[in-house]
């Protein structure tokens, strides 16, 4: 792990207590944190030079396949335990990250495990679609994303009439709650003695990013939260990550509209390409120097193109030499076997 000196938390007095609230909302225990935090000297040399680059390794998360969705349904799930569930139900694409973390916390804890994807079902089943039966997850497929909620729904309220008890877990598990995962993740990066000047990540459904913003926010930190889009446009993204964040606030016990406009919501929407889970030449080419250069490896649908987002913003020298950037690895490199 790469660090800087020992970082002290300041407390945010227009937030006090959030904190302290924070710490007390439970949490499966998947596994022992911290992800690991190291060095990209030889992307970064590649990339002819400018600021120090640095990369958090939530690919390394070794629960489920890891990725980001372990730290937001850890949260979501503890909840659904403590309300007497006995099915997970959530919903994505058929290679969705979060559904696969959705069914591996279910097999864990003894649960059933309903998901609802849009697309076909591969045959043979490859990826997290493969990942997610090995898991034992029921699936049932819709053809389009706008189809998914309202099944989701109809399966749960029919789950209720045969008098089981299923717990909804809505895309991504980004959720006011589920986004806290991140608030954590924050005070774990800073405990790591890493405080960037930018964090660069994948965003999409928004939990992520509302729980970096809010936890920078919260921590007292002043890094700058840049988000790459992997689908949809800027104004819906923050649109999205704004209405998460305000809605933390009554889980943390302070002003969510306050919260929510504590920090700017940066967006770079313009390294979709050819439209959610399609290869640019862009995130071509940086996976492909990722993997060349740094022994990592970053799947097409989300961590490639935020990836390609890194590398446009260091060649067009928006980042300064004395600066240190830090790329949150989301992973989902079980769709690179998609």
């Amino acid at each position: 792990m790469e660090s800087g000196p020992e970082y002290t938390i300041p407390r945010m007095t227009a937030f006090a207590g959030a904190l302290d609230r924070l710490a007390a909302i439970p949490s499966l225990d998947l596994w022992a944190p911290p992800s690991p935090i190291h060095g990209l000297p030889r992307l970064g040399a590649a990339l002819g030079g400018g600021p120090r680059l640095l990369v958090k390794r939530d690919d390394a998360i070794p629960f489920g396949f890891g990725g980001n969705k372990v730290r937001k349904v850890a949260i979501v799930a503890a909840a659904a335990v403590a309300e007497g569930a006995d099915t997970l139900l959530s919903v994505g694409g058929v290679q969705s990250n979060s559904a696969r973390v959705v069914a591996a916390v279910a097999a864990q804890a003894g649960l059933r495990c309903v998901l609802v994807a849009n697309g076909r079902r591969p045959d043979p089943l490859t990826g997290n679609a493969l990942l997610v039966s090995l898991l034992g997850a029921e699936v049932h497929y819709v053809e389009t994303r706008e189809e998914r909620a309202p099944a989701m729904a109809r399966i749960a309220e029919a789950l209720r009439r045969e008098g089981r008890h299923p717990y909804e877990i809505p895309l991504g598990a980004s959720t006011p709650l589920g986004a806290l995962g991140f608030v954590r993740a924050v005070g774990e990066m800073a405990a790591q003695g890493v405080v960037p000047d930018v964090i660069v990540h994948a965003t999409s459904s928004g939990g992520t990013q509302a729980g970096l913003v809010a936890g920078c926010a919260l921590h007292g930190l002043p890094t700058r939260v840049l988000g790459i889009s992997a689908d949809d446009p800027a104004p819906s993204v923050r649109g999205a990550v704004a209405r998460i964040i305000a809605g933390m606030g009554p889980l943390l016990g302070v002003d969510g509209e306050a919260l929510a406009l504590a920090r700017p919501i940066d967006v770079d929407a313009a390294h979709v390409g050819g439209g959610y889970g399609v290869p640019s030449p862009a995130s071509l080419e940086a996976a492909d120097l990722f993997a060349r250069l740094e022994a990592l490896f970053a799947d097409h649908t989300y961590t490639a193109k935020a990836l390609a987002g890194l590398v446009h913003h260091i060649r067009c020298g928006a980042f300064t030499a004395g600066q240190t950037v830090l790329f949150w690895h989301t992973g989902g490199q079980a769709g690179l076997f998609a």
